[in-house]
């Protein structure tokens, strides 16, 4: 994937890889109740393997608008993007920077990894961010119990890529899983 800034609608956006430097310009991303905030060598080790798939939404000023962390993993027909972290600050909403971001990491998903589809995981009391994702071509493929800190239950939405002609890795499970049945790489 051509990493050249891109330029979002209205605005004056360039979006471009996250650096380590982001990590000390993020806080007004991460002040969302609803955005988790990880330790730093976890947003670090992120940096360091799948550098292609963290990038920042920025604005006059070099002002942090938004970000995205991904990952690919799996195996086989199961080899895919995981969106880890998609947020935007408060301030910047209703812009299509979200959207932006997530065509990003699908884009390095189907033309960098040749994954099959990506993947995500958000509070199922979110209804805003289901129906966000679902206008972007996600489904509800499974529920996961108490996947957040064991209390809040979590749905598992997906897009197939267009290596999944099949569409299988969207065919929904029926049945609710528990955290630790999910299939971790």
């Amino acid at each position: 994937v051509q990493q050249t800034t891109a330029r979002c609608l209205n605005t004056m956006t360039s979006i471009r890889r996250f650096t380590c430097n982001d990590l000390f310009t993020f806080n007004n991303v991460n002040l969302d109740i609803l955005t988790e905030t990880y330790n730093l060598p976890f947003y670090l080790t992120y940096l360091a393997k799948w550098p292609e798939y963290c990038q920042m939404a920025e604005g006059p000023g070099k002002q942090a608008m938004g970000y995205i962390l991904g990952k690919a993993e799996g195996e086989g027909e199961k080899w895919h993007g995981h969106v880890t972290a998609v947020t935007v600050a408060p301030d910047f909403r209703r812009q299509h920077l979200a959207q932006k971001l997530m065509n990003l990491l699908e884009d390095v998903t189907e033309k960098v990894h040749d994954g099959y589809f990506v993947d995500l995981f958000v509070r199922k009391s979110n209804s805003v961010a289901i129906k966000m994702y679902e206008k972007f071509g996600y489904i509800k493929y499974r529920e996961v119990l108490g996947y957040y800190s064991g209390e809040e239950n979590a749905y598992d939405m997906r897009k197939a890529m267009p290596r999944d002609v099949h569409r299988k890795s969207v065919m929904p499970l029926t049945r609710p899983i528990r955290p630790e049945d999910l299939e971790f790489e």
